[in-house]
């Protein structure tokens, strides 16, 4: 009797599905998945349909791009030339025309350290070094020091002074932070007390009465022969303001290490110290980077308020550019621009800390 072997054919491969199954997978899952979700997508739906066609008229079909104002009264759409007539203001303010070269150079000079930094080429110590001496070198160049031309601070404004209101709190506070979280977390008696009662009286009062006892207040405490300008003074308050909430932050980060962690580096002969700040921090900010993120976007949009104790930021300026008599009627221009200019930078922010979420443990080494 002949041997009769066994063959097996292959199966075909499943064919894969087709772009527009996965589209029609992908509307059912997330726009049509119950009632409910249909509901709400076609009300949303309605709602855009019966305003974004008038809103992408008025931005871009019907907008003038050049010419003064008498054309685009007679266009009726968006004036983009007065955003360009007033772009220099809005950018740095009151900053003398013949010096805007500085801020100019210490815009380029941030925004290749922010490239830097998101395309992960600087890391460990150089990235931190470099983030707390470019500002401090920007600082020197914009006020003319080392025989420059001085500029007085009430000078500043526009998105420069906001910028750079947000990036020196974030810098400073970070560190006093982790500091107040670390004596909240670890300190002793008297150190706990005194991190909570500044952590909980900061975190209790509104930011515009920081602002006001700084503006205010802080100069009748104050020795006679000590004088502090004002933007100093705002900027102090604002490190106070965030360090408190950025405290709070790193203190739930503290909480998630477990206890093992401490004890295991401990019986290595790794002192309490070096402990703390190589294996528990660490751990701490990575558990934290959400709400971490959130507080920096938070303290650059908290600028705004600052027009109140009478320095000009973007904002201030924009108001400012929309009281201009040649271009009155065109506010909604002007707000429109700050809308944009402010979740660019937001988005941006949001975007970076994404990518440290995603960016894996052996990544930072």
């Amino acid at each position: 009797m002949a041997d009769k072997t066994l063959t097996f054919k292959p199966s075909a491969a499943r064919p894969a599905p087709s772009t527009q199954i996965k589209a029609l997978a992908w509307l059912r899952s997330n726009l049509f998945g119950s009632w409910f979700d249909t509901l709400i997508t076609l009300l949303i739906s309605a709602i855009l349909i019966s305003f974004v066609p008038d809103l992408l008229k008025w931005l871009f079909i019907d907008a003038t791009y050049s010419g003064d104002d008498a054309i685009c009264r007679i266009n009726g759409g968006a004036c983009w030339p007065f955003i360009g007539d007033k772009f220099q203001v809005l950018m740095i303010g009151v900053y003398p025309q013949d010096l805007a070269w500085r801020p100019a150079v210490s815009a380029i000079a941030l925004i290749l350290l922010a490239y830097l930094t998101y395309s992960n080429r600087l890391r460990g110590a150089v990235l931190i070094a470099a983030w707390f001496i470019l500002p401090i070198i920007a600082l020197f160049l914009i006020r003319g020091s080392f025989g420059m031309q001085s500029v007085d601070q009430s000078s500043w404004g526009g998105l420069m002074l906001s910028i750079m209101l947000a990036l020196v709190g974030v810098i400073v506070s970070i560190p006093c932070g982790v500091m107040l979280a670390l004596g909240r977390h670890y300190g002793s008696p008297v150190t706990k007390v005194l991190c909570v009662t500044f952590i909980e009286l900061l975190r209790g009062v509104p930011l515009i009465t920081i602002l006001f006892m700084a503006s205010v207040m802080m100069p009748l405490f104050l020795p006679a022969e000590l004088v502090i300008n004002n933007l100093l003074r705002i900027q102090i308050g604002m490190i106070l303001f965030s360090s408190a909430y950025m405290a709070e932050v790193v203190r739930g980060g503290l909480q998630a290490i477990l206890k093992g962690q401490a004890e295991a580096s401990l019986s290595l002969g790794v002192s309490p110290a070096k402990t703390v700040a190589m294996i528990i921090v660490p751990q701490a900010l990575r558990h934290v980077l959400p709400p971490l993120v959130g507080r920096c976007i938070a303290l650059f949009k908290d600028t705004s308020l600052v027009i109140i104790v009478g320095l000009l930021d973007f904002l201030g300026m924009i108001k400012g550019a929309a009281l201009d008599t040649a271009w009155l009627g065109f506010q909604a221009e002007a707000y429109v621009f700050a809308a944009f200019v402010y979740w660019a930078v937001c988005y941006s922010l949001s975007l970076y800390g994404r990518k440290l979420e995603q960016r894996g443990p052996q990544s930072n080494r």
